[in-house]
This record gives C-alpha cells, sequence and structure tokens, in this order.
C-alpha cells in the first residue's frame, strides 16, 4: 500500500518514513530539501533495510503536483508535514508562511477530492490553543487568536482541511497537535538537523552541550510555575511518528467515528525549561553553560497536553521518558559533530 508522506526527510517526516516502512508500507517521499538533506535518506535505509521512493520538488509548483498525483494515482494515504515552522521567522515573513503552508495544503487536498477514496493526516500543532485557560489542554479547547502568522497557518489549515472533507465525503483526515517533539532515533541514524540558529529548545541545549554555542539563554525565572521558567509537554520524536501510523490505519481501516478529527499528541506531563536542562546533565554527564534573562515576547507560561482521547480512541500512547528523549537528542548531537 503506498503512502506519499510530504517533507518525509524533515525531522518529524523522516522518523516517520522508518516507522511506515517498518510496518510494511511503500512510501514516497516528496521534499524539496529547503530544510532538510538528502543524507537523510542513507539514515532511512540503515535503520529499515527500504530505500523509500524519493521525488525534490517544491510543492508550491501546483503543475508538478498535478503531475505527481497523475504518476502515482495509486497513492492511498498522504501525511503531510511539508510546511515552514519558526514562529520567528513567520513574524518576519508572514507572506512566505502563507504561500508555503496554506496555499501547498489547498493543491494537495484539491487533488484528493478527485479521488474515489482519499486519507489524510496533518500535522498540526499546540500552537493552534495558544495560552491555554485550563490544563491539561483538551482536544476541546477553545482555539484562541494566533500569537504568529506560523500559528495562524495551523489554525486555518484546520479549517481547511475542515471544510474540504465537510463536502468531500469520500475524504477522510486527521489533524494531530503536537505539543513539543524531541529527542532521535535509538538507532542514531536520523535525528533533528536544524539549520542555522535553532529555534527550539532542546537542540540549543545539545548544541550547547557540545561547545557549538557558548550559553544557553533562559527567557525568564520569574513565572508562576514551581521553578519559575515555562513548561512544555516534551514527547519523543518517535512516539510521535508512531502515532501517524495508529492515525493513518484508523482511516484505512474506517475506524473514524468522523471524516475529520482531531487529537493531541504529547505525554500528558509538563517539564520546565530547568527540568530539561537538569535532565541532560544527568543524561549526558555534562554541567550546562546557561543563564537566566529576561522573558521573551510571546511565550505561553504553561502548555501541556490532555492525552486521553489519543490513549482511548486512538489507541496510541507515549511510552518514552524526558531522560530517554533527552538521551538520544545528546546521542545524536555527538554523532554529526565527530
Amino acid at each position: 500500500m503506498k503512502i506519499l508522506v510530504t517533507g518525509g526527510l524533515g525531522f518529524i517526516g523522516s522518523h516517520t518514513v522508518v516507522e511506515l516502512q517498518n510496518e510494511g508500507f511503500e512510501v514516497v517521499i516528496i521534499d524539496n530539501l529547503s530544510n532538510s538533506s538528502e543524507d537523510v535518506l542513507d539514515g532511512i535505509v540503515a535503520i529499515t533495510g527500504q530505500q523509500p521512493i524519493f521525488e525534490k520538488f517544491d510543492l508550491r509548483d501546483k503543475s508538478d503536483v498535478q503531475d505527481f498525483f497523475a504518476r502515482h494515482n495509486d497513492v492511498q494515504g498522504v501525511i503531510h508535514f511539508a510546511a515552514s515552522k519558526a514562529v520567528g521567522e513567520s513574524v518576519e515573513n508572514p507572506l512566505l508562511y502563507y504561500e508555503n503552508n496554506l496555499g501547498v495544503l489547498v493543491y494537495m487536498l484539491q487533488e484528493l477530492a478527485k479521488m474515489d477514496k482519499a486519507n489524510f493526516i496533518f500535522s498540526s500543532s499546540c500552537t493552534v490553543y495558544g495560552q491555554a485557560d485550563k490544563l491539561p489542554i483538551t482536544e476541546d479547547a477553545p482555539v484562541k487568536p494566533a500569537e504568529s502568522p506560523y500559528g495562524n497557518t495551523k489554525q486555518v489549515g484546520e479549517e481547511i482541511i475542515k471544510d474540504t472533507c465537510h463536502v468531500n465525503p469520500e475524504l477522510s483526515a486527521i489533524a494531530l497537535r503536537y505539543f513539543n517533539p524531541v529527542g532521535a532515533h535509538p538507532t542514531v541514524e536520523i535525528g533533528e538537523l536544524p539549520i542555522g540558529v535553532p529555534q527550539n529548545l532542546v537542540p540549543f541545549i545539545t548544541q550547547t552541550g557540545v561547545g557549538l554555542r557558548e550559553q544557553l539563554s533562559v527567557f525568564g525565572d520569574d513565572y508562576p510555575t514551581e521553578d519559575g521558567t515555562c513548561i512544555r509537554d516534551y514527547i519523543h520524536v518517535v512516539d510521535v511518528a508512531k502515532a501517524h501510523v495508529v492515525a493513518l490505519q484508523r482511516l484505512l481501516n474506517q475506524k473514524n467515528e468522523s471524516n475529520y478529527e482531531v487529537f493531541n499528541l504529547g505525554t500528558g506531563k509538563g517539564s520546565s525549561v530547568l527540568e530539561v536542562i537538569q535532565s541532560f546533565e544527568k543524561v549526558s554527564g555534562e554541567k550546562l553553560n546557561y543563564k537566566i534573562v529576561d522573558r521573551r515576547a510571546g511565550d505561553v507560561i504553561q502548555a501541556y497536553a490532555d492525552t486521553q482521547k489519543a490513549n482511548n480512541v486512538l489507541g496510541w500512547k507515549a511510552k518514552s521518558t524526558l531522560d530517554d528523549s533527552m538521551k538520544s537528542a545528546w546521542d545524536w548531537e555527538q554523532k554529526i559533530r565527530n
């Protein structure tokens, strides 16, 4: 059974390709390599022993998207990762984000709407919740006005899919709202490869630990949390990848309760910035050079998932601990620096 993974050489995409191939799916990857490397294919092959089909092109070219689906008319499902994802960059260049994250989504759905039966998994984000009123955050929590154009593309993207499913009963979709994916594959063959200065905490920690960055800035220690630092739900990337396979199988086996569903992907446990640093120091044996600085604009105080729906309805549960995630992230960092 052939599955298309857009952005399949990226961080979460590559781990999902591995899990799909391990489950016996034939995988086709589309990636324009704007935020990834073709070398990731070698890592996927090293883990699975299988070479996925790879097509390099930019999904913003509508004619290329149409041509792809004409050639691969036997695709049974699409997992859509291809999107720009840096919050700061989206504030500086909103039109790039609206073109890349929403224009491409429309082109994909236009092709799927032509099919007799189509299955679509959307890479969404907990950013849709903003500063939640209640914790842990359930799927029913109100979607707040977005803090950034990036967050807005996830909100609007979900609305586009929902509206499309409403008028296309043969299209089934699941939006997976990730909390904070971290870590690397336990084989250390694939992992996170941020281009330039990392936007996320964990790769900044590991790059500081390995000496690539001089110091980690902790943005504020005066928040109303136990140790004063912000709290997030950090989930191992392999757990996230496995959730995509479970969600896809739910659609393929027609177990979905409606043709548009939403699930949170998290551990259900919040960890503060200082707890993540302590976990890193424990698993690495390294002391981290960090400094408390002023708060950063736009940071949500606390966000962690209520995972009951994913656990009970989707039948998926995160298995790895924060220490597991930090250990794999550190092993990966050391490998790529060597």
